[in-house]
């Protein structure tokens, strides 16, 4: 006579993690990923093993393959590559970055502006509308700057798109006192933490199909940055630590520092 196979608990416990850490991603996170957060909250696991786990719950990973980005030489005549792909900066607000990218809302596109702080790779900022002009980007460095508490000393980092040359957005950014920085024309690598950024929110997050609205498009980039980009998911430029952990440790040990000294 066969006896049903029990199921030990801590198995169990571990299916059910799993479970909870791909549903939390949108579905898009695969074994490694996986592994670094459930090991994060207490239940340590190789990424094999979160593999197998994956398998037994038929859990499928939506992320794409890399793509290669096209290289280009050419300078902007009036504002050159200052960063020039200095991309490990030491402290918050010290280097941030920008880029707009498109997103099918409704029945059009949509277009989407983020600002990143290059320490932990956090979006500080973002606006979206159905125009890629200098407002759309100008609302997303305004976030920035007021969420950030209105640093000084910031470079910021962009492509040479027209929202970013325009002088509306010159003057905005000498208003703020942050000094501007572009990459060559057509050099996706000298702003590659941007590309980085888009392309992991749109394999990981939004639907193959877009939204069906600006409205929901607009609800579902909120829940992917605040929610689960800066929160939950491991980065590994932070060493596996989610950028809000990246910065907080940043911070406190600033704090122990200066107590020392």
């Amino acid at each position: 006579m066969n006896r049903p196979k029990t199921i030990k608990p801590q198995r169990l416990k571990e299916l059910a993690l799993v479970k909870v850490i791909h549903n939390e991603s949108n579905q898009s996170a695969g074994a490694r990923t996986i592994a670094k957060i459930a090991t994060t909250r207490g239940v340590p696991l190789s990424r094999y093993r979160a593999s197998g786990l994956m398998r037994a719950l038929d859990l499928h990973s939506t992320q794409l393959p890399q793509h290669r980005y096209k290289k280009a030489n050419q300078e902007h005549v009036c504002i050159p590559n200052l960063l020039n792909r200095q991309f490990d900066v030491s402290q918050p607000n010290q280097v941030w970055c920008g880029d707009v990218t498109y997103v099918w809302a409704g029945s059009r596109w949509a277009y989407l502006a983020v600002v990143l702080d290059l320490f932990s790779r956090k979006p500080i900022g973002w606006a979206m509308s159905f125009s890629p002009n200098t407002e759309l980007t100008a609302s997303a460095l305004t976030m920035a700057f007021e969420q950030r508490g209105r640093p000084s000393g910031v470079m910021f980092h962009s492509d040479q798109g027209c929202h970013y040359t325009s002088i509306k957005y010159r003057q905005l950014l000498w208003r703020y006192q942050i000094e501007q920085s572009m990459s060559r024309r057509g050099n996706c690598w000298d702003n590659s933490p941007m590309e980085r950024f888009f392309r992991s929110f749109k394999t990981e997050w939004m639907p193959s199909v877009g939204y069906r609205s600006l409205a929901a498009a607009k609800q579902s980039v909120i829940n992917y940055i605040v929610g689960y980009y800066c929160n939950v998911r491991p980065h590994a430029y932070n060493g596996g630590m989610t950028p809000n952990e990246s910065e907080r440790k940043f911070w406190r040990e600033s704090k122990t520092v200066a107590k020392i000294t």
